[in-house]
């Protein structure tokens, strides 16, 4: 069976079997919208390796698993074990969500500051619903992106977060997304909303954890809009089970002299690719992308980055490190377009692979688009093993060769982990590059 024809039945099923709420029940402009990502779930081809953003990550075997919403399934909160989700000495406004279901008794938003609104999308139709249908889909279309528009035709719940004008949220955000693996097989499908008013601040901390062989399809979505001089540090950690699969589509959009830091750490899934969509259309706006990825075997990791300068003197930084061992796949894709008419355009992209094996493998593809005159822009990639002369120096300091091996990699990853202001998260994210990079080690 071809890819093309396996797309209607695999996600017309999906369809069939979610059960959504039926019309009425839900504002009319979600039912509006989630007929017409239906209907684009018809007209959209699948994505194959004949189209360029898909060229190395193909769904094939994506579309040879069987998976069903989990619409009315929430676990037993008490069978969740809530402590074992908290980093220590991480004070944070926190969601949680399992299996894709909002958890109240594992969330806490109590004594939020005046202006914050924090909650589930679910909940909020019932009475934010005019505000949300300002901002749903405005920065996300679904008309070109065939699982974003998956996302829509099954939207059901997710992460809100409003901030008001010059209001600074006095600790980060932590939203948490829990697959337990007690419902095989399952689509999960957040839907996110984050948006800051002019002039607010908040620290937003989003984190991915599937337990034990659990095999799902974690089909996530976040639209974050930004007014002028709003300022957004926003931290995800991908650390699912090396049975799933997980796709994040991050869409961004940004107005004048507001700043977006974005950083994420991947490490688990057996095939895992994030999106992030920035496009400036206000002058002086800033967006910075790090990454840090590790690969082993039975696992691709994908970074897709489309940013787009459409206006003058916005600011882009992309930097992202991949450590690749046993028979790990990474892909890194990133592409900068700068229009005609954004002159002054300040942006720079980097990739950087360390190989810790030969059978290891990286495509990596940074590409720029230039199409002004008066810019500074750059992009760059290198992919290369550890240096030998670096680990005959240690080993002669009488380092273990295992222990040399780690300390190097851990080098190379410092200059992501360190840009992560939060000493709790930068803790757990040097903790569990440790455990990867002895599993590394151990395979040779």
């Amino acid at each position: 069976m071809t890819t093309a024809d396996t797309r209607p039945s695999w996600f017309e099923q999906l369809i069939m079997l979610s059960g959504p709420d039926s019309p009425g029940q839900s504002p009319a402009w979600l039912d509006n919208a989630r007929a017409q990502a239906r209907k684009t779930l018809a007209e959209l081809p699948v994505p194959n390796r004949k189209q360029e953003n898909w060229r190395y990550s193909a769904v094939e075997g994506l579309l040879k698993n069987s998976f069903h919403p989990t619409a009315g399934y929430v676990p037993d909160p008490q069978a969740l074990d809530p402590e074992s989700l908290l980093l220590p000495s991480f004070e944070t406004y926190r969601l949680v969500f399992a299996n894709g279901h909002y958890v109240p008794q594992l969330s806490s938003s109590e004594r939020l500051p005046a202006g914050v609104t924090l909650g589930n999308l679910r909940t909020a139709l019932g009475s934010d619903s005019k505000w949300i249908a300002g901002w749903f889909g405005q920065a996300a279309g679904h008309t070109e992106h065939l699982f974003t528009a998956l996302n829509t035709a099954l939207a059901n719940d997710g992460a809100l977060l409003h901030v008001d004008e010059n209001i600074e949220v006095d600790r980060p955000i932590e939203m948490i997304y829990l697959n337990p693996g007690q419902d095989d097989a399952s689509l999960i499908q957040p839907r996110n909303l984050v948006v800051l008013e002019a002039g607010a601040r908040a620290t937003l901390v989003e984190r991915f954890i599937g337990s034990g062989k659990a095999r799902y399809f974690n089909n996530n979505l976040t639209e974050i809009g930004l007014r002028e001089g709003a300022t957004l540090a926003h931290y995800r950690v991908q650390d699912e089970s090396r049975n799933a699969w997980h796709l994040s589509s991050l869409y961004l959009s940004q107005a004048q002299q507001s700043r977006y830091r974005g950083t994420t750490l991947a490490f688990g899934g057996a095939w895992a690719r994030t999106e992030y969509n920035a496009h400036f259309r206000h002058e002086g706006a800033e967006c910075v992308l790090n990454g840090l990825y590790t690969a082993g075997d039975r696992q691709l990791t994908d970074f897709h980055l489309d940013v787009q300068h459409s206006v003058p003197a916005c600011i882009s930084r992309e930097r992202f490190k991949g450590i690749l061992y046993g028979k790990g796949r990474a892909v890194f894709d990133g592409r900068i377009l700068v229009d005609r008419q954004a002159q002054h355009t300040d942006a720079h992209l980097t990739n950087d692979n360390l190989m810790l094996t030969r059978d290891a493998e990286v495509d990596t593809k940074p590409q720029l688009e230039i199409y002004a005159d008066d810019v500074k822009c750059s992009h760059g990639t290198t992919v290369g093993q550890l240096d030998p002369e670096q680990v005959f120096y240690l080993r002669s300091r009488g380092i273990a060769a295992s222990a040399a091996h780690r300390m190097l990699c851990l080098g190379f990853a410092n200059e992501i982990i360190d840009s992560i202001e939060l000493q709790p998260l930068r803790d757990y994210a040097i903790h569990r590059l440790a455990i990867t990079l002895n599993e590394a080690v151990a395979r040779g």
